[in-house]
């Protein structure tokens, strides 16, 4: 019985009393029920048709495209076409606080760009780093990115805390990590995790991006199965996106004081470690940041995250993003597990775009501010 989990993401992380989530192909099912009948396991089914859901998404892409930038819609789904377009636009009306480039190129051959945020008011200012969608299926990430600079460049005049946060940091935000992947899962497969590298040996394409980094790569948590779901790849910094992204991180560890990544789906803030159960040595810092800014989420629609360590909050996985960030001398790494619960998981609906993102940039200002204020 071949399914699709889509939470946790190995059946390694399977224990009893789990609640488990999975994608079930139509013919499978019919199989699948019977048998958790007989095992006395019990289920709910959250979507009756994916497929129709899925259409129910994407189904409606025409008559947006033609709309102009500037009535750029930040809560329907972009493709990355369209994502990459938005970032040329605001590169150049906006080139008082935004500057474009690229880390690097990616297995496919797309440009791996990056959106520089913030006042040039000085020679030497601190840096956040954001990403989304380092795993493709996870659509609302790439959406925040983009609900994050434009909340910057829309309250930059009136909101005072905003202000500061532009004159004193710069913002470095990546809107979509795996570009080859992220464009795949909106031509081929809606469902699509990984990247999309070739392996000479096995038919199956792709690593995950979030177990390539070199902090205990291919440990726990991860899969040397190149069919796998969590495949760490045939070596450390394998992935062309991986290796750029940690080079760019590298050369700036000196400036970059937050790693922010943004992932779905759990409605967690999580932090290192992910790969082993230890406290980080800034634990104080760190989980007070944290404890404050699921508060400040929680204000806007109640909403309440659950907050700690990836390994005890989540799951443990090695050669993540967040602990090499960390190990590496980013003393804020933060990864965010945003809406849903698994209701509607990878397919969160787009009228839910603007509650997320709104209350999570609730958490990212507190998160922010609170380096501006050295933690005591």
């Amino acid at each position: 019985l071949q399914v699709d989990l889509w939470q946790p993401s190995s059946p390694f992380h399977i224990v009893e009393g789990m609640v488990t989530d999975v994608r079930v192909p139509q013919n499978t099912s019919r199989s699948l029920l019977p048998y958790l009948q007989q095992a006395n396991i019990q289920y709910t089914i959250l979507i009756s048709d994916l497929q129709k859901a899925i259409e129910n998404q994407t189904g409606l892409r025409s008559y947006r495209n033609r709309r102009s930038l500037s009535g750029y819609n930040y809560e329907v789904y972009h493709s990355l076409e369209e994502i990459q377009g938005w970032m040329h636009h605001l590169n150049k009306t906006h080139s008082d606080l935004v500057h474009m480039f690229s880390v690097g190129t990616s297995y496919e051959g797309r440009p791996l760009f990056v959106l520089k945020l913030g006042k040039r008011s000085r020679p030497y200012k601190k840096a956040v780093w954001i990403d989304c969608g380092i795993h493709a299926r996870e659509w609302i990430g790439p959406a925040f990115c983009q609900w994050f600079v434009k909340e910057a460049l829309q309250t930059y005049q009136t909101d005072p805390a905003m202000r500061k946060m532009l004159t004193q940091l710069y913002f470095y935000i990546m809107p979509v990590f795996n570009v080859d992947g992220y464009h795949f899962s909106w031509t081929n497969d809606r469902f699509w995790r990984k990247t999309r590298s070739k392996n000479t040996r096995f038919p199956c394409h792709g690593v995950d991006a979030n177990r390539n980094w070199k902090v205990k790569w291919c440990d726990e948590g991860a899969s040397f199965h190149p069919c796998d779901d969590t495949y760490c790849g045939p070596f450390p910094e394998s992935e062309p996106e991986v290796k750029a992204v940690a080079h760019f991180l590298r050369r700036h560890r000196k400036q970059i004081k937050a790693y922010l990544s943004f992932h779905a789906y759990a409605q967690m803030l999580l932090y290192p470690y992910s790969y082993k159960y230890a406290t980080i040595p800034n634990f104080s810092c760190v989980e007070s940041v944290a404890y404050n800014a699921v508060n400040a989420l929680q204000s806007a629609y109640g909403i309440r995250y659950r907050y700690g360590p990836a390994s005890s909050t989540l799951y443990v996985s090695s050669g993540s993003s967040m602990d090499w960030a960390y190990k590496n001398g980013i003393p804020y790494a933060f990864a965010f597990e945003l809406r849903d619960t698994g209701h509607f998981g990878f397919l969160l609906p787009e009228t839910l775009i603007k509650p997320t993102c709104t209350e999570t940039m609730l958490a990212v200002k507190n998160i922010t501010l609170h380096l501006l204020k050295k933690c005591h």
